[in-house]
């Protein structure tokens, strides 16, 4: 999975390496159980900071994306947690999402054919 931040944008770096892990175990870029690069090789390889990476890490193992051992490392969680009813912060999210799109003149219809295209993208599957 090739990652790219963007140094000067005003999402934090840690949440754009969020973000972007996320959309990979969404795609298939990472699969359930792969093995994450270690703190060090992350942060030498996007040229940040080890603790930005930590970080990232610490979030993503809190929301349940990967699991971390001491002896093996960092790996994408086996198992992601399969929820009946979207999480109040996801909600959030969409309602900013599509506050944005109405501004921008983007009507119901083109905003739904839009989310049927991206969500044809995400090929994880609940085990």
């Amino acid at each position: 999975m090739v990652i790219s931040l963007e140094l000067d944008s005003d999402t934090p770096l840690y949440e754009q390496l969020r973000n972007q892990i996320v959309i990979g175990i969404a795609t298939g870029q990472l699969a359930p159980e792969e093995k994450l690069p270690t703190v060090r090789q992350l942060a030498e390889e996007l040229g940040i900071n080890t603790m930005t990476v930590n970080k990232t890490y610490s979030l993503l193992k809190q929301e349940g994306y990967i699991v971390i051992d001491r002896r093996h490392g960092a790996k994408v969680s086996p198992q992601l947690q399969n929820h009946a009813e979207p999480a109040p912060e996801l909600e959030g999210q969409l309602q900013l999402i599509i506050a944005q799109a109405t501004i921008q003149g983007i009507d119901e219809s083109k905003f739904q054919k839009l989310c049927a295209q991206i969500f044809s993208t995400m090929t994880y599957q609940h085990p």
